[in-house]
C-alpha cells in the first residue's frame, strides 16, 4: 500500500489498534462476510492491531469479518477501508492474544525475509514409500512422488505445477505451494504437523 494509505488506515484505528506496526508478509487462508459466505484471502502486511487483504470481493466498511489465516487461526475484526482487490480490516483480540500474535508476525516476517518456504529447524526424510496422492481445493487429484519431508512440509515431484499458494492436500495434511522448481513444488503444511501424524500418513 502506499504511505497516504496506511495513515488513513491507522487514522481509524483505535488507540490500542495504532501501538502496533505493519509487517510485509504474505499469509493465506478464507474470510467469512456478516451473511456467512466465504471466500480465499492473502495478507500482504499486517500487525495485531490490522491487517491488509487481497480478496476477490469486498464486503461494506464497518462490517464484521471473521478470517482463518495459515499459522495464525482464527482472527476477526471490521472491515476500515476498501482499495482495488481489496480491503483492510481492524483487529478485534485480548492483550494476551496480540502479544501471542505479535511473536508470530516478527518470525513470519523474519522467515519470508530469509525466504525460507518452510522452517528449516524440522528434520527432512526421505520416506521408503514415496507414493503419494495430492488432492485441491476443486477436487482434482494428482499421483506425485515425495522427494523429502518434514513436520512443515514437503518437496513433491509432479508433472503440474500448482500455482504458488494453491491450497492442497497431502493425504490429510493441509497446505499450500510455496515454491516451484525443476522436478516439482514445494508445500509448507498450514500447521506444524506431530510425528505421529507423519507415522500415520507413511504408514510406519
Amino acid at each position: 500500500m502506499f504511505a497516504a494509505e496506511r495513515q488513513e488506515i491507522q487514522a481509524m484505528l483505535t488507540e490500542k489498534e495504532r501501538e502496533f506496526s505493519r509487517v510485509d508478509l504474505t499469509l493465506f487462508g478464507r474470510f467469512m462476510l456478516e451473511n456467512r459466505q466465504e471466500f480465499p484471502c492473502q495478507v500482504i502486511n499486517m500487525s495485531p492491531g490490522s491487517a491488509a487483504l487481497l480478496t476477490p470481493i469486498s464486503g461494506d466498511i464497518g462490517e464484521r469479518i471473521v478470517a482463518y489465516l495459515d499459522h495464525l487461526g482464527r482472527i476477526e475484526g471490521k472491515i476500515l477501508r476498501r482499495f482495488d482487490g481489496g480491503f483492510a480490516m481492524s483487529i478485534r483480540a485480548t492483550d494476551r492474544k496480540r502479544d501471542s500474535m505479535a511473536a508470530k508476525l516478527t518470525w513470519l516476517a523474519n522467515r519470508h525475509e530469509l525466504s525460507l518456504p518452510e522452517d528449516r529447524r524440522h528434520e527432512r526424510i526421505v520416506p521408503r514409500n514415496n507414493q503419494a496422492f495430492i488432492k485441491l481445493e476443486d477436487g482434482r487429484f494428482y499421483s506425485v512422488r515425495i522427494i523429502d519431508l518434514s513436520l512443515s512440509g514437503a518437496a513433491i515431484q509432479m508433472d503440474v505445477r500448482p500455482a504458488i499458494g494453491t491450497l492442497l492436500w497431502l493425504g490429510n495434511m493441509r497446505g499450500r505451494v510455496v515454491r516451484h522448481f525443476d522436478e516439482g513444488v514445494a508445500i509448507e503444511f498450514s500447521i506444524v504437523q506431530s510425528r505421529d501424524s507423519l507415522r500415520d500418513f507413511l504408514g510406519s
